[in-house]
């Protein structure tokens, strides 16, 4: 089974141009990128730093229409799809390897309010803090739970 489901901002604005399709009619490609950030970081002494992962979207016909109109840089969205090789030779001979995600669908993940305070831009999100969180960020087990957690 081939299927990702990833949840990001847009980098920059889409890049969209349109082919020709096998019946004649003009097909929609939209090229994209989206950041996503990593829940916990390896090797953070206070898991205060946040990384992303940048990944290259690309959507077809109906969907890369919808891209076109709908989204720009720093749009919350919910990408579902598969990953594809886009391994190719470039001029010098190399074999580059990479991988593409072929969105399959595209949601919104924040209301327009909410994108529009963020005003585009990649930027990572805090997050809300547990509501039992203490100052060194663990939560508090509560009494008489002990022995019911799986690990000790």
């Amino acid at each position: 089974m081939n299927k990702v489901f990833l949840m990001g901002r847009l980098t920059r604005d889409p890049e969209v141009r349109y082919t020709q399709s096998r019946n004649g009619d003009q097909l929609a490609v939209a090229r994209f990128s989206i950041a996503v950030d990593r829940r916990f970081q390896r090797g953070s002494q206070d898991g205060n730093e946040t990384t992303a992962d940048f990944f290259n979207c690309t959507a077809f016909g109906r969907l890369g229409e919808f891209v076109e109109k709908y989204l720009k840089q720093g749009t919350k969205v919910v990408v579902s799809g598969r990953i594809e090789n886009d391994n190719y030779t470039n001029k010098n001979g190399e074999k580059v390897y990479s991988v593409r995600v072929i969105a399959e669908e595209i949601e919104f993940a924040e209301s327009k309010a909410a994108q529009q305070q963020n005003q585009g831009g990649y930027q990572p999100s805090a997050g809300p803090a547990p509501q039992n969180a203490t100052p060194d960020d663990f939560m508090s087990i509560p009494e008489g739970i002990e022995n019911d957690l799986p690990f000790k």
